[in-house]
């Protein structure tokens, strides 16, 4: 989590001095891409400051009231970042948009956007390496591809979606402040800022949906409930296995509930021991599994469970 902070630092600092060169470059030229660009990273800043609410409410410890800790504050205040990304964002980037589009102004000292976006490319880029770096170094030997399925904390893949879309968004404005000054399409400049409000809506639904799953209670990946479902049907004495039931209760914290259905024969001594050597195992194997609730019952009992789970689904 401490690598988490470091990029979302990073992000608002860059972002406060982005905004603060765009918009005073939007109150001197006139340029609606530049005023959307402004707002993008006024936005961002924001979002940086909530992710680090997120950050400090998820670490509270448990109580009665939420026996399994605060884990999931952080994907609320992760749902609570995109949905600002999408109304204000998006939202406020496409109205001025339109605005200039139907009432276009030919945009002045057009030289300082340009070296206002190129400030901005430079400070963005800075903050994406550093979200790059920090995500990659948690994820370990994981590919690139592999660790986004991974992971499940929102505050360093948010910082990486809203500078990717600043970047794009830098690139957008540029488009549309050269063609506006270039060939006298005034017009252009809003086209571009509503083409950077799609943007922000199109990336906050994506963290949107991300926040849902997780809100909702996302479990571990079938592939790793099917490992687990190997691993106690390897463990002695252990007849049939039910359903892995997971869900994760934090960004780095998962729990899992197991029947385990036993041989007739086998004593209690023995499904005690074979319950905490099944334990360990899954630890081992999966760190992030770190609440683990296994009932040992009959075989038969535990496929009438498997089957009652599975009517319950439809």
């Amino acid at each position: 989590m401490a690598e988490s902070r470091i990029a979302v630092y990073g992000a608002i600092a860059a972002n406060i001095a982005i905004a603060t060169m765009k918009f005073v470059v939007a109150a001197f030229t006139g340029s609606s891409a530049m005023l959307s660009e402004g707002i993008h990273s006024m936005v961002d800043t924001g979002n940086g400051i909530l992710l680090l609410v997120g950050i400090k409410r998820s670490q509270r410890k448990p109580t009665p009231e939420h026996p399994f800790g605060h884990g999931k504050e952080l994907f609320f205040w992760g749902l609570i970042v995109a949905v600002v990304i999408f109304g204000v964002g998006g939202g406020v980037s496409a109205y001025e948009g339109i605005l200039h589009v139907m009432d276009p102004h030919p945009i002045e000292n057009v030289f300082w956007t340009y070296v206002t976006l190129g400030a901005a490319a430079i400070f963005e880029a800075t903050s994406f390496a550093i979200a790059l770096h920090q995500f990659m170094k948690e994820q370990g030997e994981r590919t690139f591809r592999e660790a986004l399925r991974f992971t499940k904390d929102p505050t360093t893949y948010t910082v990486l979606a809203e500078d990717s879309a600043a970047l794009i968004g830098i690139t957008f404005a540029a488009i549309g402040i050269f063609v506006s000054d270039h060939f006298d399409m005034p017009r252009a400049d809003g086209a571009a800022s509503i083409a950077i409000g799609i943007l922000l809506c199109g990336v906050a639904v994506v963290l949107i949906r991300e926040a849902r799953d997780l809100l909702i209670g996302e479990g571990i990946r079938p592939e790793t409930a099917l490992r687990i479902r190997e691993l106690a049907l390897a463990t002695p004495g252990v007849r049939t296995v039910g359903r892995p039931l997971s869900m994760y209760i934090g960004p780095e914290e998962a729990l899992l509930a197991l029947d385990l259905g036993f041989d007739p024969s086998v004593s209690a001594d023995q499904v005690a021991a074979a319950v905490r050597k099944l334990e360990t195992a899954i630890r081992e194997a999966f760190p992030r599994i770190k609440r683990i609730y296994l009932e040992a019952r009959s075989p038969t009992e535990s496929a009438q469970s498997d089957v009652a789970t599975a009517e319950q689904e439809h």
